[in-house]
């Protein structure tokens, strides 16, 4: 799969004070970037179980640059990693070629509070966006 970008422009309603976007706006871009990601890998329209049982359960960005109000993002989404039970999203926001912030995201899977493995259907369509290696060395979790 070819590197996965969605654009995004920044509105009035996600700047602060100093009319610079509002640093956890960040992870509703990502939020939205990966949902478009995921539907390119067909995996929303198959509304597997995995991505109805899949939760964030780390969330971290770095920020390098501010974004302003009406500035046109690209936001890349790549996998970084997948394991037995979950996978990690790395998404970088970008203006003009330029990278804004830096997020991960890790997620699991999860039924009644406890990990499952994720499926064989999802875990493939998870590594075939992945053009480096199939999955995690270790094969945990």
């Amino acid at each position: 799969m070819e590197e996965f970008s969605h654009p995004l422009r920044v509105r009035w309603a996600e700047v602060d004070a100093q009319g610079v976007v509002f640093n956890p706006n960040y992870f509703l871009y990502a939020d939205v970037a990966a949902t478009e990601f995921l539907r390119t890998l067909g995996v929303i329209q198959a509304t597997t179980p995995d991505l109805l049982e899949s939760y964030v359960v780390d969330a971290r960005a770095t920020f390098r640059a501010p974004a302003r109000f009406d500035d046109l993002l690209d936001i890349g989404v790549r996998i970084a990693r997948v394991g037995r039970s979950s996978y990690v999203l790395a998404i970088d926001v970008a203006r003009g070629g330029d990278v804004l912030a830096e997020v991960r995201l890790t997620y699991v899977r999860a039924v009644d509070g406890a990990s499952v493995p994720l499926s064989e259907a999802f875990r493939l369509a998870l590594e075939r966006s992945i053009s480096v290696g199939p999955s995690s060395e270790d094969g945990k979790s």
